[in-house]
């Protein structure tokens, strides 16, 4: 007996760190955690509130496939107010998580064999999913001089029109945005050349001074992700969801109902609040927090003569250490050993460069980050 070659892909070592560094917690009791893509911060009040009110008054049964109309609703609002475009609850399809909406995506919109672009550096379970489904990933090589971005340019020079592309703007590693033109232009190539644009927009709300803007802006022949695990603090609660255009609507429906059922009752009623007027005020501090953060990493990364892509949004700093080593996992995991400080090594987002790269995330409490500057900057390890 073995297991598929299905499973047979990378994992996700931001995991293999997390569990590094619990056991450093465990064994030590110091370690702080700059490995994390998540808020350090709970669901906002009014969520809370609303969950202990529908658990009250609800069964909490299955839903929908595609989630409750009402929240369908307010998250098509969502986008009305933010982007001023035209979204309906029809074009919203609900799912447990932003990963959960990725899954079903590549399944309704590729067959095995089909090639997807993405970006490299770029989030690994986009390339390690399609791989797993069977599809080709074509990774893009992204530097500094287009913000670790793709262009009208890269795809215009690849060999193949590939079946669907992945941008991230904001994106996880580099926190980079892309310019508004740009994504517009990325959006009308692939819409004149069949190839599906998804656009994942799970970041936005947290930018600092650099506009996000939407894909669904310029085109609705794509695909938009979001959830509410990043900007909304919401991360274990598993709520996401897909922009999607009509052909691919029943699709991903029938697969939801095979694959997940529905996302969880409890969460999709609570998380109408998180969209409301009371939750703004907690959200609006936690984005000045991470602006704070930011402010703080850029003058000791500089302090320590580490180079960073320019942290345009989301709450990560995408370093070079390859005057330091060539290899990112090893001393990622000698930095935890010697000073408790949990970093992720760049071999999960560059398959090429990343043994040379790290990330560093500032969404924790001031004084966490400030404090793992500190150990960084005392150690041995940071000096070349």
């Amino acid at each position: 007996m073995h297991a598929s070659s299905r499973s047979e892909i990378e994992p996700f070592y931001v995991m293999e760190v997390l569990k590094a560094a619990a056991a450093r917690q465990r064994s030590h009791g110091d370690a702080l955690m700059m490995c994390v893509g998540q808020p350090s911060t709970g669901a906002p009040r009014a969520v809370v509130n609303q969950a202990h009110a529908v658990l009250d008054s609800q069964v909490m049964g299955y839903t929908d496939a595609t989630g409750i109309p009402e929240l369908r609703e307010v998250i098509a609002k969502h986008h009305r107010d933010w982007y001023n475009i035209n979204v309906t609850a029809d074009d919203v399809v609900v799912m447990t998580g932003s990963s959960g909406a990725f899954s079903l995506l590549f399944l309704a919109a590729f067959e095995a064999g089909d090639t997807v672009a993405m970006t490299r550096p770029g989030y690994p379970a986009y390339r390690n999913t399609l791989s797993a489904l069977g599809c080709n990933v074509l990774e893009i090589d992204c530097g500094a001089d287009t913000r670790f971005q793709p262009t009208v340019a890269m795809l215009e020079a690849l060999d193949e029109v590939p079946k669907g592309l992945i941008v991230a703007s904001p994106s996880n590693p580099t926190g980079t945005v892309i310019d508004p033109d740009e994504l517009a232009a990325i959006a009308r190539w692939c819409e004149a050349h069949d190839c599906l644009l998804i656009s994942d927009e799970i970041y936005h709300g947290l930018t600092y001074g650099r506009a996000a803007s939407s894909a669904w802006e310029t085109s609705k022949a794509g695909v938009v992700i979001g959830s509410v695990s990043k900007y909304f603090s919401m991360t274990g609660w598993r709520l996401g969801w897909a922009l999607v255009p009509p052909h691919l609507r029943r699709p991903m429906e029938i697969l939801s109902q095979n694959l997940t059922i529905c996302a969880p009752a409890i969460t999709q009623y609570a998380a109408m609040a998180a969209f409301g007027e009371d939750a703004k005020p907690e959200l609006q501090n936690h984005l000045e927090r991470y602006a704070v953060n930011r402010e703080i990493v850029k003058a000791a990364l500089a302090d320590m003569g580490l180079s960073s892509a320019p942290p345009d949004g989301a709450f990560y700093a995408w370093c070079d250490i390859g005057h330091l080593t060539d290899d990112s996992t090893a001393w990622c995991t000698e930095v935890l050993e010697t000073t408790g400080v949990a970093l992720t090594p760049g071999v999960d987002f560059d398959t090429v460069k990343g043994h040379r790269m790290m990330r560093f995330s500032f969404a924790g409490s001031t004084a966490e980050v400030t404090e793992a500057l500190g150990r960084l900057a005392a150690s041995p390890l940071l000096q070349s």
